[in-house]
């Protein structure tokens, strides 16, 4: 059974930083890539970033590139965002995704609040 629990969210100012981890089981983490998404209120739910299982490289949405980074541990069946210079518009709940034999997985989310 997939499983993705989130955790590291919460409450930073404008220029901060906050660093999300997902936690997976249930599949061959090494294999899959990984996503961040993101769904502020009233907003549909946007991709922030994608990792890739073996070969490939990262993608960020524009919005967030040169300021957010995606990385994985494969021993640690965990993928990371590392969140700099947060803005007020990076409020959202932020969501881990994978998908595995063609079914997509969510996980519970983490909210993440920027505000002074």
């Amino acid at each position: 059974q997939v499983q993705l629990v989130e955790s590291g969210g919460g409450l930073v100012q404008p220029g901060g930083s906050l660093r999300l981890s997902c936690a997976a089981s249930g599949f061959t983490f090494s294999s899959n890539a990984m996503s961040w998404y993101r769904q502020a209120p009233g907003k549909e739910r946007e991709l922030v970033a994608t990792i890739p299982g073996t070969r490939g490289s990262t993608n960020y949405a524009d919005s967030v590139k040169g300021r957010f980074t995606i990385s994985r541990d494969n021993a640690k069946n965990t993928v990371y965002l590392q969140m700099n210079s947060l803005k007020p518009e990076d409020t959202a709940v932020y969501y881990c995704y994978t998908t595995d034999w063609g079914y997509g997985y969510w996980g519970q989310g983490t909210q993440v609040t920027v505000s002074s």
